[in-house]
């Protein structure tokens, strides 16, 4: 199955030997075999097989295109679990045998060691089975090139707050759309306040994401809206069994970002390169949870943190993905409509950055096994992270490096926000009124909330007296952040900041 001259990359003997076990769910090994053998996987809903009777959901593994057998559940998480356990074991059949399984190694914390790119594509036996151009890794920067060209040539004046891009696509038969955009690389000095008012984050990744909400809010509206026509336009569909929305089965969602988000996904080269030539403490330092105060990086096992004194905390960018990687990007509030929603890839499109095992490393592998203590619904989704070609340069030198800007699929116009001030600029194309308060900030997602659950007939979340109410009453999802935490501090990388609870006591 290889081609000549090549060998497979190797599998740890531990990886398989804790699949075995049962340690490790069945999604989560395929998805880590396609970090190991560099291939791409998607869960596929499709339709059940052999005649089976009565009401039952259906699966398949897709590797770079190929459909593997169908696994079928009473609920959708049965049948991704059976999906991967027959994908799994058919790859293990054919790669298991000719793979090297080394004993693990003795030391600090795991770390991947860089694979030399001596080797042609040839040497991936996922690549040697499967010869096929995968045309995402093209499609997405060029729909964000095309879109993000697009806002500039319209307002030229915000070209300079280009320098730190995230952008939400989302992949459908009729193409690849950009739904959400955001740029930006700070955090706000203002104080945290009750209102809701105020943006506390405002680097890229999490401005976009902020934007995609408002993008599933409206998308919400148009499934309650009672109209079929509207309908049939929104990306959810009802999940019968559960009784909670999720997106249609042909829609496949990715993120594109133009630099290495901050964190550990920005380890130092010498930690990826020489793993057991390191302390214990300096792996969990770099690879533990990161925070950001006044847009500066600091581990928190860094004394520095206790010189912060009031000013606002935010975890990482690295540290949030791997967060909406387990929970979702929806949070919590949507998570009352909706089932999680998760990323299928993720693109970097930095050209100075020569590859991607700190994101691998920050992303999938620290939650790596967490699938099996999560609550119905979540999984640790493993997404396949790959370098692409920069379409929209990093390194914009500007005055506007405190600007961060915000659109979704929908809004007439941009939003520019005052990182530092937490607020809409005054000369910003859209701004939500004489308070500047961003159309982004607790408060705007709070009033839309309020109006899904209305269209929606939710009187028990109508019922909810504050932000931070509703957010609680979404159990699962407070029960898997509570799992997350635990997981990540019990693994060494450190206890995840809190924001103090004023910030949520906005009312309905």
């Amino acid at each position: 199955m290889y081609s000549a001259g090549t060998k497979p990359k190797q599998i740890p003997k531990e990886l398989i030997d804790k699949y075995r076990r049962g340690e490790t769910h069945a999604v989560s090994f395929l998805y880590q075999l396609s970090q190991v053998l560099q291939f791409q996987v998607e869960m596929k809903e499709t339709v059940t097989t052999g005649g089976v009777i009565g009401f039952y959901f259906a699966f398949c593994a897709v590797i770079d295109g190929v459909e593997y057998k169908t696994g079928m559940g009473i609920n959708k998480k049965e049948a991704r679990l059976k999906a991967a356990q027959l994908a799994v074991e058919e790859l293990l059949s054919n790669l298991e045998s000719d793979a090297v399984l080394p004993d693990a190694a003795v030391g600090p914390p795991p770390l991947p060691v860089k694979e030399q790119n001596s080797l042609g594509p040839d040497a991936c036996p996922a690549r040697a089975m499967i010869e096929r151009k995968n045309p995402v890794k093209d499609q997405v920067p060029s729909a964000v090139k095309e879109m993000f060209s697009r806002l500039m040539d319209r307002y030229p004046e915000f070209s300079g707050c280009g320098g730190t891009v995230a952008a939400f696509v989302i992949q459908s038969p009729t193409g690849y759309e950009v739904v959400a955009v955001g740029t930006g690389n700070c955090n706000t000095k203002e104080s945290l306040a009750p209102n809701g008012r105020i943006l506390h984050d405002s680097h890229a990744v999490v401005t976009a994401r902020r934007s995609l909400m408002r993008y599933l809010y409206r998308h919400l509206l148009l499934f309650y809206s009672r109209n079929r026509s509207l309908e049939e336009k929104s990306v959810f569909q009802l999940d019968e069994n559960t009784k909670l929305l999720s997106l249609k089965s042909y829609i496949t969602i990715h993120l594109y970002l133009n630099q290495l988000p901050k964190g550990a996904s920005q380890i130092p080269s010498h930690l990826r390169l020489s793993p057991l030539s390191i302390s214990a403490w300096e792996v969990n330092n770099q690879i533990g949870l990161h925070v950001t105060v006044d847009g500066k990086v600091f581990s928190v096992f860094s004394s520095t943190l206790d010189q912060t004194g009031s000013r606002i905390i935010s975890m990482s960018a690295t540290d949030k993905i791997t967060q909406w990687q387990v929970l979702g990007f929806q949070g919590a509030l949507l998570s009352h409509f909706i089932e999680p929603i998760y990323v299928s890839s993720i693109f970097i499109g930095d050209e100075s950055c020569s590859d991607t095992r700190g994101m691998e490393i920050a992303v999938n592998q620290r939650v790596d096994g967490i699938t099996s203590k999560l609550p119905m619904y979540y999984c640790g989704y493993r997404p396949h992270i790959s370098l692409v070609p920069s379409v929209i340069p990093a390194d914009i030198q500007s005055t506007q490096r405190t600007l961060s800007l915000n659109w979704s699929q929908g809004d007439v116009s941009l939003e520019v926000v005052d990182s530092v001030e937490g607020k809409s600029v005054e000369g910003s194309p859209f701004k939500s009124g004489p308070a500047l308060a961003s159309r982004l900030c607790k408060a705007a997602m709070l009033s839309r909330f309020s109006m899904v659950a209305k269209e929606a007939q939710r009187e028990d979340l109508l019922a909810a007296v504050s932000y931070r109410e509703a957010k609680m009453m979404a159990k699962r999802y407070q029960e898997a952040k509570s799992v997350l935490k635990s997981y990540l501090a019990m693994r060494g990388y450190g206890q995840w900041v809190e924001k103090p609870p004023i910030s949520d006591h906005l009312t309905m």
